[in-house]
């Protein structure tokens, strides 16, 4: 339980399937944490009731009184409006169109309340805390339902005319494929937890053609959709068509950094969320890909690996942005 005597602040990790909220009085020293699906299909009108809620709840439980409150962070995918602290819509939130969460949460607790894009936050807090101490030049891909990247550049934050800097997830890489971020071939559509999905489904039904066996035809079957999860468990059990599907995704994502080091020149790259998780089933392809079609001496010089904050990046980050570092 916090001392009397010490400050503490608030958290919204807001994912297009799971929200999480906690209350910290440093970065890396959760006192009280909440989660609970997002499930954006029903409107933010749910979730936001929740995290409301929740921030109630984790205030209670963690005993820190609401003189010791000092602010709210919220790190949350874009795009959205950072300065008027507006979500517009992101691609792993659709129904949620302009909706003023930190007006909603600054009224409801009167406290102060920011808003962050949750790449440009894992960013700063793998900057900060994480792998990426030490460097100047990093760029961070937050890898989960969608797929960003965040730009630390001369050792600050790169935001960008329109806060939109680092939306990697955007760009086409071929001129047709698995749809991320509302455009079919983007690196979003091949590279994150949605495009995953629509790579095995493709696969799948490609290797049924050809009369290949695949345990995932069976996982389909089943649940009527695949997920990244499954597939991360078929190619651990040896599943080839899994292990394909991972090496094709490896080799997206190897293209989308390569990109990304021509043009910014990391010394760093941080991959969080799912490639963090698969490891190198998903980053070794992504490196040959990478050093295949990025310049020599850039790519030579920029090292490629997994958060170091591992699955607590998201809380960190939220409490990061509620700081404002």
């Amino acid at each position: 339980m916090i001392g009397m005597d010490e400050t503490a602040w608030i958290g919204v990790d807001i994912g297009g399937t799971k929200t999480a909220v906690v209350i910290a009085q440093e970065p890396q020293a959760v006192l009280a944490r909440i989660e609970f699906p997002t499930l954006p299909q029903q409107g933010p009108e749910r979730a936001v009731g929740l995290i409301e809620q929740s921030i109630h709840e984790v205030i209670r439980t963690s005993g820190v009184g609401r003189a010791r409150l000092a602010g709210i962070g919220v790190s949350c995918g874009g795009p959205l409006d950072q300065r008027r602290g507006v979500i517009q819509a992101p691609p792993n939130l659709v129904t949620w169109v302009d909706v003023p969460i930190t007006a909603i949460l600054r009224d409801e607790f009167g406290l102060e309340c920011r808003l962050e894009n949750d790449a440009d936050a894992g960013a700063v807090a793998e900057y900060r805390f994480g792998a990426g101490r030490g460097t100047q030049h990093m760029i961070f891909l937050t890898m989960g339902t969608g797929l960003g990247a965040g730009i630390i550049a001369d050792g600050r934050l790169l935001r960008g005319a329109a806060g939109q800097a680092g939306e990697i997830g955007h760009v086409r890489l071929s001129a047709d494929g698995p749809v991320g971020y509302h455009k079919a071939g983007s690196v979003e559509g091949w590279a994150s937890g949605g495009g995953i999905a629509q790579v095995a489904l493709q696969a799948v039904r490609q290797a049924a053609s050809r009369g290949e066996t695949t345990t995932l035809a069976r996982t389909l079957k089943t649940n009527e959709a695949l997920t990244a999860k499954d597939v991360a468990q078929a190619a651990q059990s040896g599943d080839a068509v899994a292990r394909r599907i991972l090496s094709i995704v490896g080799d997206r994502l190897g293209e989308a950094m390569a990109i990304l080091i021509d043009v910014l020149n990391p010394e760093r790259i941080v991959i969080g969320g799912i490639a963090m998780r698969l490891g190198e089933s998903v980053l070794a392809p992504a490196r040959l890909a990478m050093e295949r079609e990025a310049l020599p001496g850039s790519a030579r010089i920029c090292r490629v690996v997994p958060a170091a904050l591992g699955e607590a990046i998201g809380d960190v980050a939220a409490i990061c942005v509620a700081m404002g570092l």
